[in-house]
């Protein structure tokens, strides 16, 4: 879903100044816990799993950066503004890759530019950010720019190995995937030695969503777990059904399953979480209507929320078809 770290054969310029390690500023016009949150940390787990910084579960297996997830897809065409982080220069860019999420059939094409339109700024002394899934047109920087910490280098796009609209940020020494939370650890997770390179340090839920899925029918958890549950598309005939798997939820979050398809709103249920388990998952659906479904494609939204604040989403799609 998200792009390895690296911009293959960009061309390289001429470099910053040396320098300590950067000081990191928030690098989206965005709220965390409003209009944003972080979904994906690097991975600290140096053999197979994944593990973040906390020894939590908010990575994936060889995640090289760190996902900052926008609230929803109005977002991307209302424009969200990527900034630099820290002052630097611009060693490489790429831009006029379409926004386009990416599909089990145009993921191996789409690997060979995994991180989309994109830009790569050197700080000096080996130290570089990368900024990942920018949108087609919006890149505001060329090679060899001088850029100040905070200063708008493109806008929030779905360019790359993506299906969710996010800025994938990437921190390097020498070549080397640094952890800007804990940039003293490399191949382990735990509490960092020392304070990480953010000027202010972003907010750490451990909770969030491991998958969410459209299915034709209630689930078994077993089935949830194994990926057999979700349906890539259903008879107009069959039940609709949204299910969220999620982990470290706490009592009084708020889970939210809605659904929309081409005539609108097909449902929204919202309950408490009371006494939630490491690991679960709800779902929740409708039968089809007398007449049966609209044609078309339906997205259900899982959304999780602490006391207002949100804590994570994941979307996912199902093409009603009487084929």
């Amino acid at each position: 879903m998200r792009a390895p770290l690296f911009i293959a054969a960009l061309a390289m310029t001429t470099q910053a100044a040396p320098a300590g390690p950067p000081e990191l500023v928030w690098p989206l016009d965005c709220v965390q816990g409003q209009t944003c949150y972080i979904e994906d940390y690097v991975d600290a787990d140096p053999g197979p799993g994944q593990a973040d910084y906390t020894c939590g579960l908010k990575s994936r297996d060889g995640h090289r950066g760190t996902d900052i997830v926008l609230r929803d897809f109005a977002m991307i065409s209302a424009g969200v503004a990527v900034r630099a982080a820290a002052p630097g220069v611009v060693s490489a860019m790429r831009d006029g890759m379409e926004d386009v999420a990416v599909t089990a059939e145009t993921r191996a094409e789409i690997s060979k530019q995994g991180c989309g339109n994109a830009v790569r700024i050197d700080h000096g002394d080996g130290w570089q950010t990368l900024y990942c899934h920018l949108k087609k047109g919006s890149v505001a920087v060329r090679s060899g720019d001088r850029v100040d910490a905070g200063q708008q280098i493109g806008l929030v796009g779905l360019s790359g190995l993506t299906n969710i609209p996010h800025l994938h940020i990437g921190v390097l020494r020498d070549g080397v995937v640094i952890d800007p939370f804990a940039p003293e650890h490399t191949t382990r997770c735990g509490a960092p030695d020392g304070p990480g390179l953010w000027a202010e340090t972003p907010i750490y839920h451990q909770t969030g969503f491991i998958t969410a899925g459209m299915a034709t029918g209630v689930p078994s958890f077993d089935a949830v777990k194994s990926g057999a549950a979700r349906a890539d598309t259903a008879h107009p005939s069959e039940p609709l059904v949204l299910y969220g798997h999620f982990h470290h939820a706490q009592t009084g979050d708020v889970l939210t399953l809605s659904a929309d398809g081409p005539e609108g709103e097909i449902f929204s249920h919202s309950e408490v979480l009371k006494s939630p388990n490491a690991s679960q998952f709800k779902a929740f659906g409708r039968k089809a209507p007398p007449g049966g479904w609209p044609e078309g494609a339906y997205r259900g939204i899982a959304r999780l929320t602490r006391a207002g604040e949100l804590i994570a989403w994941r979307h996912a799609d199902i093409e009603v078809t009487s084929q």
